[in-house]
């Protein structure tokens, strides 16, 4: 009885509370610096309920930002096309929310947003959006991701927000674990990958300046090839550790709670560790670091060449080179100094 009474009185608070429901973006990197715009919602709207939709795939790492209500994963095989989005949509509209914040630039999702039928639906100008959306805005150039959608806020109340930081909640160790340190040489676009080559000096350097080190490689199933490729040609070391493939999203939250430093490439990965105050040294070379660097300027160091006149292309593949030249030219020693400040050399 007492318990069906609660629930009762939950129901009817929530009911009397203004309800917002947030269309995440699709990449991991991209979903990561969506807390910041969660995070800034209860400055306009105090005391509303927060409820974000977000691809399946993706869903163990929005659960993780604070603030939300619920979390409704998107599954695009079972809604497939335009068409699948719209009728996902119309499964929530029983919800009755009263504000949708579209941050994806697509036409999918603004059909998604048409199909739930908000009382108010906001996102970026985009060919069709204008139909789908009752409220929207051209999407503002060079500016950071995170500023971008916080952008959309800020316009639609014509007030600036405060307090912008991208963490996601995760309990995280007193004492390292084994003082792992994380590489991610992987990315979904070849120019922003690390070469074989290139990789191979990287490690042969690090493990040279710290050879009691342990260092564990991280990656998706589709990249435990490229991860193993690269640790049987380098200098063996035993203390190598292959986990790409062996982790899901939330385990990869934990393995970087409890590591000591990351190396990766410009990627999602990136993003992650840097939302939950790991040490991130990131290696750019096509992505822009002003617009999709990690958002937390702590404890992060961002790595270019820097000496080309195409960098940063912000392209998915080099057009001029066999090879990302720019990542190819990376300086070791720069690398090396730059984990000297978080590891001790022996």
């Amino acid at each position: 009885m007492f318990t069906f009474a609660f629930k009762s009185l939950l129901k009817s608070l929530l009911k009397n509370r203004m309800k917002i429901i947030v269309r995440l973006p699709n990449w991991l990197g991209d979903v990561v610096m969506a807390p910041a715009f969660v995070n800034a919602l209860p400055q306009y709207y105090p005391d509303c309920v927060i409820d974000v939709i977000v691809k399946k795939e993706l869903s163990g790492i929005a659960e993780l930002i604070p603030n939300i209500h619920k979390c409704i994963p998107f599954d695009k095989k079972s809604f497939k096309g335009i068409n699948g989005a719209y009728q996902f949509g119309k499964t929530l509209k029983a919800e009755k929310y009263d504000l949708m914040f579209n941050l994806p630039n697509s036409i999918s999702s603004s059909l998604m947003a048409l199909g739930l039928g908000a009382k108010k639906s906001i996102g970026f100008k985009k060919e069709g959006s204008l139909i789908f959306l009752t409220k929207t805005y051209k999407k503002p150039k060079n500016l950071h991701r995170v500023e971008e959608y916080i952008y959309l806020l800020e316009q639609f109340n014509n007030k600036k927000a405060s307090n912008k930081e991208v963490r996601l909640t995760i309990e995280k160790s007193n004492a390292p674990s084994n003082e792992k340190v994380l590489i991610n040489f992987n990315s979904e676009a070849s120019s922003r990958r690390m070469p074989v080559d290139k990789a191979l000096s990287i490690l042969n350097a690090c493990t040279k300046a710290f050879p009691n080190q342990t260092f564990s490689f991280i990656g998706a199933p589709k990249e435990a090839d490229f991860v193993e490729q690269i640790i049987s040609l380098a200098n063996p070391n035993p203390k190598f550790e292959n986990l790409a493939g062996k982790t899901n999203l939330l385990n990869l939250c934990h393995l970087m709670a409890e590591s000591t430093l990351m190396l990766t490439t410009d990627s999602g990965p990136a993003h992650l560790a840097n939302s939950i105050a790991l040490p991130v040294i990131v290696l750019f070379g096509a992505g822009n670091e002003l617009n999709t660097a990690p958002f937390n300027k702590q404890d992060l160091t961002v790595i270019r060449y820097g000496e080309l006149n195409c960098e940063p292309c912000v392209k998915n593949t080099c057009k001029l080179y066999d090879k990302p030249k720019c990542m190819e030219m990376l300086s070791e020693l720069q690398i090396i100094s730059a984990m000297g400040l978080y590891l001790q050399h022996d």
